[in-house]
């Protein structure tokens, strides 16, 4: 069995924790709890035909005051950045990160999760946001943690960008 280190990052409340719970536990909770420092969480998946145990880091929140640090990342194989689609800011956020962990650790494979697309009404990405993204060479996913949208599938395509 292939084992790999897998990193949460993006700024606070963006739902890396509640994207974890969804994919490792299939449960989603109404209840807010920070991260603090780092809560490891394991799943086994089968990707084409190989078996994979993703060793999931969900490392806290960033903001303007708390950068995260990039020993968290040290051994990753590749991560999730998370951004809300409620919170402009929050991708603001996820870039400044992608940044820094590639300076830190040079390329690795990476998915960019835009979370909380069951919250249509209060949404502030429009297509040509995610396209531009995707252009650059960004793999852009919307997921929902409450609905479990896009989430399966966001882990998935890390999972096979590990494994290459």
């Amino acid at each position: 069995m292939v084992k790999r280190k897998i990193c949460m990052l993006g700024a606070f409340s963006v739902g890396k924790t509640s994207l974890v719970s969804r994919f490792v536990h299939s449960l989603f909770s109404e209840k807010y709890h920070t991260t603090i420092g780092v809560k490891v969480d394991k799943k086994q998946m089968v990707i084409n035909g190989e078996d994979l145990s993703l060793l999931i880091w969900d490392i806290y929140g960033e903001d303007d005051i708390q950068e995260v640090r990039m020993n968290y990342v040290r051994g990753a194989a590749g991560y999730l950045l998370v951004a809300d689609g409620t919170r402009r800011d929050t991708l603001d956020i996820a870039q400044r990160i992608r940044k820094r962990v590639e300076s830190y650790v040079g390329k690795i494979p990476f998915v960019l999760l835009i979370n909380k697309s069951d919250l249509t009404d209060v949404w502030m990405f429009d297509d040509a946001t995610l396209e531009s993204l995707r252009g650059e060479g960004w793999t852009v996913i919307r997921t929902s943690a409450k609905t479990g949208e896009g989430v399966e599938k966001g882990f998935a395509l890390l999972a096979k960008a590990v494994l290459e």
